[in-house]
C-alpha cells in the first residue's frame, strides 16, 4: 500500500545519495582471449549505452535530464554525467530551474586484468543524488538487471531535514529497514545478500555475491565442455576464490 504523503512546511530538502557498484568477473588466459575480452567491454560499458542506462534511471525516479557529459577513454573504460532536476521543478519557460532541486546522476567504470591469474575485473561505479520527494531505490532492479552482476554493493543515505506543518524535524520521509526491500524476491534468490546498516545516521549498505556460476559465462571463445573436467574445476575455483575476496573485502587465500 502507497504511504500517505507527509504534509511540509517549504521546500523538501532531504539529500537521499545511492551508490551502487557492480564487479563483473571473467576469464582470460590467451591474447585471443585478453582482446575478445576488451572488445566485450567495450560494447558493453561504452559512454553511449551507459548514457542510456542513466537517462533511462532519471525517467524512472521522475527526473528531467539538464546536461549529459561523457567521456570514453584508452584502453578500456568510460564516464557520464547527468545534472538532472525533479520534474515537477522545472517551470515550462525558459526561467533558470530552482538550484536547490538540482542533483546528478553519475557513472564510471573501472577495467582491471592480472596476467598471473588470468583474471579480469571490471567495476562499474554508479552514484545517484537527488534532492526533495525523488528517491532513487526504485531503480535498483533496473540497474542490476542492466549488468551482468557477479557482486554488487549498495550504500544509500538520507542527509539533511526538512519540516511539517508543525515544525517538527524530519530527518527521512520514507520508510526503510533495508536496501533488499527494495529488489525484486527472483533477484534476490540469485545472490547471498548481507546487510550491514546505521539506523540511526540513515545508513543502509547491503552487498551480494552470485550463488551459481555457469562457467560458460565467464569464458571468451571457448566452449566449456572441450576444456578437461580438471581444468574445469580449477577454473572455477579460481573465479570463486577472487568473486569471495571482492565480496569481503579482503585477501582471504
Amino acid at each position: 500500500m502507497q504511504q500517505e504523503k507527509i504534509k511540509l512546511y517549504g521546500f523538501n530538502n532531504l539529500t537521499k545519495s545511492l551508490s551502487f557498484n557492480i564487479y563483473d568477473v571473467c576469464y582470460a588466459k590467451t591474447q585471443r582471449e585478453q582482446k575478445d575480452y576488451i572488445a566485450y567491454i567495450d560494447k558493453q560499458y561504452n559512454s553511449e549505452r551507459l548514457t542510456s542506462i542513466l537517462t533511462n534511471v532519471a525517467e524512472m525516479i521522475g527526473a528531467k535530464v539538464l546536461h549529459i557529459s561523457s567521456q570514453d577513454y584508452e584502453p578500456q573504460g568510460a564516464s557520464v554525467t547527468l545534472l538532472i532536476a525533479e520534474s515537477s521543478m522545472v517551470p515550462v519557460s525558459d526561467t533558470t530551474v530552482a538550484h536547490l532541486d538540482k542533483s546528478h546522476v553519475t557513472v564510471h567504470t573501472y577495467p582491471e586484468y592480472h596476467p598471473e591469474t588470468c583474471l579480469a575485473t571490471f567495476r562499474v561505479d554508479i552514484d545517484v543524488a537527488t534532492c526533495g520527494e525523488i528517491t532513487p531505490l526504485s531503480t535498483l532492479d533496473y540497474l542490476i538487471g542492466s549488468f551482468d552482476s557477479d557482486i554488487i554493493t549498495m550504500d544509500y543515505r538520507v542527509r539533511g531535514f526538512t519540516r511539517d506543518l508543525q515544525g517538527r524535524k524530519l530527518f527521512i520521509d520514507h520508510y526503510i529497514n533495508s536496501i533488499q526491500n527494495y529488489i525484486n524476491e527472483q533477484t534476490l534468490r540469485r545472490y547471498d545478500a548481507v546487510d550491514i546498516n546505521i539506523y540511526e545516521a540513515n545508513i543502509f549498505h547491503t552487498k551480494m555475491l552470485i550463488k551459481d556460476i555457469d562457467l560458460q559465462n565467464y569464458l571468451f571463445n571457448a566452449d566449456v565442455y572441450e576444456l578437461p573436467p580438471k581444468t574445469r574445476l580449477e577454473i572455477t575455483d579460481s573465479l570463486r576464490q577472487e568473486m569471495i575476496e571482492i565480496f569481503s573485502g579482503r585477501n582471504i587465500y
